[in-house]
This record gives C-alpha cells, sequence and structure tokens, in this order.
C-alpha cells in the first residue's frame, strides 16, 4: 500500500513538472531586462542598473543586480521578481503581440512587475491594469510557444 502511494506522488509531480511551462525572457544579447535590477523594482522602488558583478542565470537568460543582496533574494524567489510576460511589454501582451520593453517604463501591480514598451504606452496601461492583465494573462500562454 505504501509503495502504491509513492508511485501515485512521483506520478503526480512527474505530470506537473511536465506540464509547467519554461518562459523565455526578453533578452539583449542573453542579459534580462536590458541589465536592470528586477529585485530593485520592489525593494529599491525604482528601475536600477545592475552591476555586471552580480550575475546570475535563471530561465535562460542573466540577470544583473545592484547588489549581492539583491542576487541572493532573486536567486531564493525568481518567480516573485522577475517580470510578467517574460519581460515583453505588458500592455502589447494585452493586445496579443510581443514588444520589446524599457526598463523605466514599469508598475507593479498585486506584487508582480509588468514592463511596458515606452513611458507612453506606459500611459495607457495604468489606466485599465485590471483588464489588461486578464486579457494579457490569457493570451500569454500562445504568445509565449
Amino acid at each position: 500500500m505504501k509503495k502504491l502511494g509513492f508511485l501515485a506522488l512521483i506520478a503526480i509531480v512527474t505530470i506537473s513538472s511536465s506540464q509547467a511551462q519554461f518562459v523565455k525572457f526578453n533578452s539583449t544579447e542573453g542579459t534580462a531586462i536590458r541589465g536592470y535590477d528586477a529585485v530593485a523594482y520592489f525593494l529599491q522602488q525604482k528601475a536600477m542598473l545592475g552591476d555586471k558583478a552580480f550575475t546570475y542565470n535563471w530561465s535562460g537568460s542573466n540577470w544583473q543586480f545592484i547588489s549581492q543582496a539583491n542576487l541572493d533574494s532573486f536567486k531564493v524567489a525568481p518567480e516573485k521578481y522577475a517580470p510578467q510576460y517574460g519581460g515583453f511589454c505588458a500592455y502589447g501582451c494585452s493586445a496579443n503581440h510581443l514588444s520589446a520593453a524599457d526598463p523605466n517604463a514599469w508598475t507593479i501591480v498585486d506584487n508582480k512587475l509588468y514592463l511596458n514598451y515606452n513611458l507612453k504606452v506606459k500611459e495607457m496601461w495604468v489606466k485599465d491594469t485590471t483588464n489588461l492583465i486578464k486579457k494579457a494573462d490569457g493570451l500569454w500562454l500562445a504568445l509565449n510557444n
């Protein structure tokens, strides 16, 4: 009986991990979000260019940070800090297309980081984030393939 329970647990874990989707992040020469520190948006509340000395490879991209502390925070919970929609423009994802994003055009909504194409697009984004997030969430799976 114990063996059957263990095998069922293994099957559930295998199925769950095989259904998890790999997110390819928008990167410039292999560096995510143009080298900006994903953790700084949350902790320092501003866009800050990371330092190559504090680089960590995750999800196929190099992530740069302003400090060892921010790098360590990211290592513990990268999904918490990484931008939504692979770091592509959130507004563009809500319109069913992928666009690059400006790391200086950002918002945090419900503890999630969203980047936009530029500050003008960010103005449109913040007018209706709830609905735009719902649209982008519904389209993201297909956009990420």
